[in-house]
């Protein structure tokens, strides 16, 4: 594994569409950290992608980003479906790599990717960016000083409305699409961080024409009869809140909540339900962002202002990592990974026995 202490982490980007743009605007926010490549299936996309980003080298082909010797770390941003062989490759290559979420498709090819990484001593990880927010390291402090109580109940929604195209990534089952794997994994990925392995997994969903689930609810089943109930769909705009209840109050990440920048802390149920008033309503709209905005009785707000997009958090952390010779960060472990990729192929299944 590549171990480079107290100096710049040098990446390469295999990719150059909207994920990569993002990846690269956020790299240059964060300290120890520079691009130095990129690779794309065509030529001329990763030539202007790197003319974009100053001095970074233009690859034709993915192998030969992988050959480059001033690649420390690959951020892997190309469709679900190609994620699996890239990063098998990357690793057997040596490089440090961290795959844009999901990891890959199934739990089975997660856990081969963390054997293999363990074998080679190579770091992996998801980019499960959400689990690096300041926003999120509060929500949890707050949840372990009792800050609210006893949890009760998580909720969480996350909705994009992409019409239905079947040659889309979002609804295509060759290139792994489906809105459990697109969003869904967000609301499963950040409950479990919050409270743990659950008990108990149950979920509905609904078939888009081209096979894959267009929308689908989960619910979580966890110690002391907390609950998560979460949703994900492609079918409109959601409010795309989060929100843990407890006995004394209750936490409400400020929407959406996959890339929160502060955490309201409710002290009372009234406070909670204008923090986290629903719907898409232009009155809804603005009654959330008045709570959000507004010095309110009964809501303390705990802000954590950035530039950028909110992904220089998870390339810090693949940094500090890589600099003190770690193979994972322990927020966002391969493993994990696959076990909540686990729990959405156990609502898929379950419904089609059912069906």
């Amino acid at each position: 594994m590549h171990s480079r202490p107290s100096e710049t982490i040098r990446w390469g980007i295999v990719g150059a569409g909207v994920m990569a743009e993002q990846f690269a605007s956020d790299l240059a926010l964060t300290e120890k950290a520079a691009l130095t490549a990129v690779s794309s299936r065509t030529p001329e996309k990763a030539a202007a992608f790197a003319a974009r980003h100053g001095n970074v080298t233009a690859h034709a082909a993915c192998q030969a980003l992988l050959g480059d010797p001033s690649v420390d770390a690959v951020y892997i941003a190309t469709p679900n479906d190609t994620h699996f062989e890239i990063a098998r490759a990357a690793i057997e290559s040596g490089k440090a790599v961290l795959v844009e979420k999901p990891l890959v498709t199934t739990s089975r090819d997660a856990a081969r990717l963390a054997t293999l990484a363990s074998e080679r001593s190579v770091f992996l990880m998801e980019a499960m960016w959400t689990r690096f927010l300041p926003a999120i390291a509060k929500t949890r402090a707050l949840i372990g000083e009792g800050a609210i109580g006893e949890v009760t109940r998580l909720r969480g929604s996350l909705a994009f409305h992409h019409p239905y195209d079947a040659e889309s990534r979002f609804y295509s089952r060759a290139h792994g699409g489906g809105a459990m794997l697109d969003l869904g994994i967000y609301g499963i990925s950040l409950a479990r961080f919050l409270m743990g392995e659950p008990l108990e997994v149950d979920g509905e969903w609904r078939q888009a024409p081209s096979g894959v689930d267009k929308c689908a609810s989960v619910t979580l089943l966890f110690d002391r009869d907390v609950e998560a109930h979460l949703s994900c769909s492609f079918e409109h705009e959601g409010d795309n809140s989060f929100i843990i209840e407890g006995s004394d109050g209750a936490l409400v990440l400020q929407p959406p909540f996959i890339a929160a920048n502060a955490v309201l802390h409710c002290r009372n149920r009234l406070a909670a339900r204008i923090a986290a008033f629903p719907g898409q309503s232009a009155l809804s709209r603005a009654i959330r962002k008045f709570a959000r905005g507004a010095p309110l009785p009964g809501i303390r707000r705990h802000a954590f202002p950035r530039a950028g997009y909110g992904l220089q958090y998870e390339i810090a952390a693949v940094g500090d990592a890589l600099r003190a010779g770690h193979t994972h960060d322990r927020r966002s472990a391969p493993l994990d990974t696959a076990r909540t990729l686990e729990i959405i192929e156990t609502v898929l299944a379950e419904q089609n026995r059912k069906g």
